[in-house]
Order: C-alpha cells, then sequence, then structure tokens
C-alpha cells in the first residue's frame, strides 16, 4: 500500500491528542506503558487472520482496508456478516463511554469498506473490554463528516509545527509518550514572565 495513506491507528492518536499524532506518526516515536501492553495482550486473540462462524454470524477477522478518496487504510479486528448486513467491529480495552477516537477509526473503516464494496453500513460496533459489553455506533452523516475532518486536519498537519500540549492532564497522566512529550514542563516554558519572576529554570 502506498505510503502517503494514513494508518487508521494514527487517526485515533489525532482525536485523543494532535501532539501525541505529530510524536508518533511524524517523529516515529514510540513508547510503551500499562494500557498500551494491557491492549496489546487483549488484542493476542483477535489478531490471526481468517473465518469463523457463531450461529448465523460470518465472522472475518483482521480484515485489511482502505480508501482511495480520503488515502486512509489499516485493519479492522473484524466484520460480522449477518443477515446480509455487514457489522464493522473494533475491540478496545477500556470501557463504553463517547470516546470520540475510537468512533472516528471505526467509521473511518467502515468508509474503507464502504467505497471497496460499493455498500452502505449503517452502523458498527465497539467490544469495551472494561465492560465485557459492545457498543453500538450509529455512522450518521455527522459522524461521517467529522471523521473525514480529522482525516484531512491529520494529514495538513504533517507539514506543520509540532502541536502545543492539549488541556486535559488526565489524557496526559495516562498517554505513554508522557515521558517524552513532558507536557507539564512545556506548559511551564511557555507561560510568560513577568518582570518580578525569576525565569522558571
Amino acid at each position: 500500500m502506498n505510503d502517503d495513506y494514513l494508518p487508521l491507528a494514527y487517526l485515533n492518536a489525532w482525536e485523543y491528542c494532535p501532539r501525541r499524532f505529530y510524536w508518533e506518526y511524524v517523529l516515529g516515536e514510540m513508547a510503551d506503558n500499562e494500557h498500551i501492553l494491557m491492549g496489546r495482550y487483549l488484542h493476542d486473540n483477535i489478531n490471526e487472520p481468517g473465518e469463523s462462524h457463531q450461529g448465523d454470524t460470518l465472522i472475518r477477522r483482521q480484515q485489511w482496508v482502505w480508501s482511495d478518496r480520503l488515502k486512509v487504510n489499516g485493519i479492522i479486528d473484524a466484520v460480522e456478516e449477518r443477515e446480509n448486513k455487514l457489522i464493522p467491529l473494533e475491540y478496545k480495552k477500556g470501557r463504553i463511554s463517547q470516546h470520540l477516537n475510537d468512533h472516528f477509526q471505526l467509521c473511518a473503516a467502515t468508509l474503507c469498506l464502504e467505497e471497496r464494496l460499493t455498500v452502505s453500513i449503517p452502523y458498527g460496533e465497539i467490544f469495551y473490554h472494561g465492560n465485557r459489553r459492545r457498543q453500538r455506533v450509529d455512522f450518521t452523516p455527522e459522524l461521517r463528516q467529522m471523521t473525514e475532518s480529522a482525516i484531512a486536519l491529520s494529514r495538513e498537519s504533517v507539514d506543520g509545527a509540532m502541536p502545543p500540549p492539549i488541556r486535559n492532564s488526565k489524557k496526559c497522566r495516562d498517554c505513554s509518550l508522557l515521558g517524552i512529550c513532558l507536557p507539564k514542563e512545556v506548559k511551564l516554558l511557555r507561560q510568560p514572565v513577568s518582570s518580578t519572576q525569576s525565569p522558571p529554570f
């Protein structure tokens, strides 16, 4: 596949934090923490490509997808087929909530499937290990537009400067690149120094 196609996993990183996306995709920096290791462990059982049946459902695992229009590609964890309907499925280690980064990744994979198969897919699902439950994600016009906009913005950012740290300290705390990104230190250095203050170094 062409090198200039954006991998779907990096679209997830972009929505989580544009600065993380820049570190990983543009600069090639990677690091592990407990969240990354747990996610990798949970995927061990689903990372083998192949087909299986569960009742009247055909499950195709580890499907390679791409879009020439959007210039994105990647692997979706599974695509289920039942009653002549396709249901894209992603597995995540966390708990159910409105994770737009997960929704964007699933929606982008679906846009790829629709382009390749010339079908319309109304919804997909995300299995969250933290709840042992699936969350239905409806591919509304709004979600589709937001996903395509995120793809365009992430691609544009590649040629720009590194984004500043985000304000969500919880995301920073859980990020595997915390020790590389140093968001607190960068924020401190960016603060204006008054005439009565000493420089923070």
